[in-house]
């Protein structure tokens, strides 16, 4: 009767450690996926009128209004400095992913080297042992998480600063060197073909590089 409660506890123990193992690899490889989520609450309980309660009567009027289009994606993407400072990003990005893919192999090892020993520990130093490798996870995952929010943390960071002190700058210049009264972002937008002098993103590309080249990142958390 003793040897099956012990063949019994022994089945279960491993059917822990398997379950266990492979669920902390699981839970790892989704660390790389992080992305950030933001909350927006929405709170007062003011009717809409109450709500406008505060809003003048007074607009513009159409008539001889001077406006443009200017694509912001569009200036992420094409603009030199902002070009060196996403592969500065890609860089750390890439030095996590293979740092973890480093851990997952060193990982995989101890999971292998656990389920064979299943038969030859006791089942005080198997759950040891089991305890030992997913603190080791937990850990990592910690780890992981923490660097790659670090990574986006300095990415922004980079970003605000090109936005404060080159971007809006050479934004408001073109606004007051085309005496325009409204500046729309393009992507909500629709530029049809006899209005192409509308589109002033190229001119903000062309200023941006010739006042930055390069925006260095904070060195993340981690590296």
């Amino acid at each position: 009767m003793a040897n099956t409660n012990t063949n019994n506890t022994n089945q279960l123990t491993k059917k822990y450690v398997k379950i266990g193992i492979v669920a902390a690899i699981v839970v790892i490889v989704a660390i790389v996926g992080i992305c950030t989520v933001r909350a927006f609450n929405r709170g007062g309980d003011a009717t809409i009128d109450q709500a406008l309660s505060g809003v003048s009567t007074d607009a513009e009027t159409a008539a001889g209004l001077r406006m443009a289009v200017v694509r912001m994606d569009a200036i992420q993407m094409d603009a030199v400095a902002l070009k060196d400072l996403r592969a500065q990003k890609e860089k750390y990005e890439s030095r996590l992913r293979d740092e973890l893919t480093k851990e997952q192999k060193a990982l995989e090892k101890e999971k292998s080297e656990i389920e064979k020993s299943q038969d030859v520990l006791s089942r005080d130093a198997l759950a040891r042992r089991v305890s030992d490798y997913q603190n080791r996870v937990g850990k990592l995952q910690r780890d992981l998480a923490e660097r790659a929010q670090s990574i986006e943390a300095s990415y922004q960071k980079a970003l605000n600063d090109v936005q404060k002190k080159h971007l809006d700058p050479i934004i408001e210049g073109i606004i007051a060197k085309k005496n325009l009264g409204l500046v729309i972002d393009g992507r909500f937008a629709r530029v049809g073909e006899t209005a192409k002098e509308l589109d002033i993103t190229s001119d903000v590309v062309s200023a941006l590089d010739k006042r930055v080249s390069k925006i260095k990142m904070d060195t993340p958390k981690g590296f």
